[in-house]
């Protein structure tokens, strides 16, 4: 009963070493995110229609039988 006992807690020791070590990981190799830009089109630029309706884009509606 103390042998199965001592092998539990040799488990659970590993398992919170690997644990710790993949935080301190994380957190060693530095930020992941880039920094935010702010954004660059004008009020013109943003209001523009940028739905193109391409040649894939029209295959699609005639296999699927979409009203063109």
């Amino acid at each position: 009963m103390k042998k199965e006992r001592k092998q539990l807690l040799a488990r659970r020791d590993f398992l919170r070493t690997l644990g710790a070590g993949a935080g301190v990981a994380v957190t060693a190799s530095g930020p992941l995110a880039a920094s935010a830009q702010a954004d660059t089109e004008n009020n013109d630029e943003k209001r523009k229609s940028r739905y193109k309706e391409s040649d894939h884009v029209k295959t699609y509606y005639r296999v699927n039988r979409y009203p063109s």
